[in-house]
């Protein structure tokens, strides 16, 4: 597997290019010359913003405002790497990073659960890649994870019988998936306006909420920078 980090990103972002109900989503990052940009469904989008947000209140730690609106434009040209499939994100104490692990998606990640494709809304089978799954945002601590499953292959290499060897394959080809991987590291700031822009650009043609900048929807809006304690109606507005 081919893994490139960006560690930690100058610029993490994202967007869409096209009319309304026939756009394509990308995710960028980039470090010094080094450009990662990959094409994402705007479910991706969605859930990576809500997720940022989750572990953002459960760090508890206070982050400034980060980019504004007018510093996540896309880079041009616009050449993606590839689709991406599985997105992990988590936080590392130790760095005080948030890290953004995003996988290839791959021929059997193609082909989808039962119903899957069918489920999806008119919405969002127009927006973005035709066919392709909208991949569940999964929140992992990445580094706890790879460090456990290292040191458990270490144990299995001490014991030197063919059980052992078999299983310690079996972790090694779960420690490398199919595919390439992007690794990014950002800072919480970054990270706060990847989750506000991405909310926003997911959410074209709603109104946006003054204080946090996510998308005010028909019912209203729980607002986090009120500590989800307000609810904003449109009327309020």
């Amino acid at each position: 597997m081919t893994s490139m980090d960006l560690d930690p990103v100058d610029r993490i972002t994202t967007g869409a290019v096209g009319p309304p109900g026939q756009r394509t989503f990308y995710l960028q990052g980039r470090k010094g010359d080094d450009v990662a940009t990959l094409t994402v469904e705007k479910q991706q989008v969605q859930l990576l913003s809500a997720s940022i947000l989750e572990i953002l209140a459960r760090v508890g730690k206070e982050t400034g405002e980060g980019p504004d609106e007018s510093a996540m434009d896309l880079e041009e040209p616009l050449e993606p790497m590839w689709r991406a499939g599985r997105l992990s994100i988590g936080y590392l104490e130790d760095r005080d990073l948030l890290l953004l692990e995003i996988n290839e998606l791959v021929a059997e990640d193609d082909e989808g659960g039962e119903g899957g494709e069918e489920e999806e809304d008119e919405e969002d089978e127009e927006d973005g890649l035709p066919g392709a799954p909208a991949e569940a945002v999964q929140e992992a601590v990445v580094e706890e994870a790879v460090a456990e499953r290292l040191e458990a292959i270490e144990e299995l290499e001490d014991l030197e019988t063919p059980e052992a060897i078999e299983a310690m394959e079996a972790m090694e080809a779960l420690e490398e998936p199919e595919g390439e991987r992007v690794r990014m590291f950002a800072t919480r700031e970054q990270m706060l306006s990847l989750s506000r822009h991405g909310a926003v650009v997911a959410s074209r043609g709603r109104p946006t909420c003054q204080f946090c900048g996510n998308p005010i929807d028909p019912d209203g809006h729980v607002c986090p920078a009120m500590n989800g304690h307000g609810k904003i109606d449109r009327s309020d507005r």
